[in-house]
């Protein structure tokens, strides 16, 4: 079984919070979108389906979503957006990747290096080679459903790790067997919450205490930027620091 990303419960987080500020909307937009560009209808895009299922999944209206499709397709006029993945290191050596989603790169890549450099970072540097692009699926255990037979259910699947926490299981797998784990999951009864390709990094950096509240701190701060949809990071902190995340 392959390491799992400590950022995932942060990731997961950030997003409730979102919701709750208002962001959340605007980032599924720009990924709507973008997904939408490479075909607009959802039974012929599954990357579109997905991301459209998250966007209902969390209230989104549904005029919101025929808009960022339209935007993509033409029909209706709007900022052109540009998908970036800036690379860097952060405080105490930590690699990050950030994600960004943008109608202005020049703005984007300033404010982003000046979140590094605020917080004793620096975007420079590839750290590609420390992640590795994975499937992930969000998964409800039902009462009475058992952990370990839902793990042999996702391997025979073709699932390749789990990762149980606040009543919700992630899975891994490659990201050529996304959709087969999700459809097959289904099919046995299991809800799936939540469907997407991640970085997972392939070994970590542990932090504490007050190291481990200031790249904390840094991760939020590049999360909270207009431009960024991901942040991806391999550092590992204690996970009661993580819970008061959110």
């Amino acid at each position: 079984m392959a390491g799992h990303s400590k950022w995932a419960n942060i990731k997961y987080r950030k997003e409730r919070q979102d919701a709750v500020r208002g962001k959340l909307f605007s980032k599924l937009s720009k990924e709507i979108t973008i997904a939408a560009k490479n075909g607009a209808d959802p039974a012929k895009n599954a990357t579109l389906a997905d991301i459209i299922e998250r966007a209902r999944g969390a209230n989104m209206p549904k005029e919101n979503i025929e808009r960022a499709i339209k935007r993509a397709t033409g029909e209706l006029p709007g900022i052109q957006y540009e998908e970036i993945v800036y690379e860097g290191y952060g405080p105490y050596g930590v690699a990050v990747m950030v994600r960004v989603v943008t109608d202005n790169k020049n703005r984007a890549v300033a404010a982003i290096r000046k979140i590094f450099e605020e917080h004793g970072g620096s975007l420079q540097g590839s750290v590609a080679w420390l992640f590795e692009r994975r499937g992930a699926l969000t998964v409800k255990l039902a009462p009475g459903h058992d952990r370990d037979e839902l793990l042999m259910q996702a391997i025979d699947l073709g699932a390749e790790d789990m990762e149980e926490r606040d009543g919700e299981v992630l899975i891994y797998c490659p990201p050529d067997r996304l959709s087969a784990v999700k459809e097959g999951l289904k099919r046995q009864g299991v809800t799936v919450e939540r469907v997407e390709t991640t970085l997972v990094p392939k070994t970590t950096v542990p932090l504490a205490g007050r190291e481990a509240e200031r790249i904390l701190k840094f991760i939020e701060k590049l999360d909270d930027q207009e431009d960024v949809q991901e942040v991806y990071a391999n550092f590992d902190v204690p996970e009661e620091l993580l819970a008061q995340v959110g």
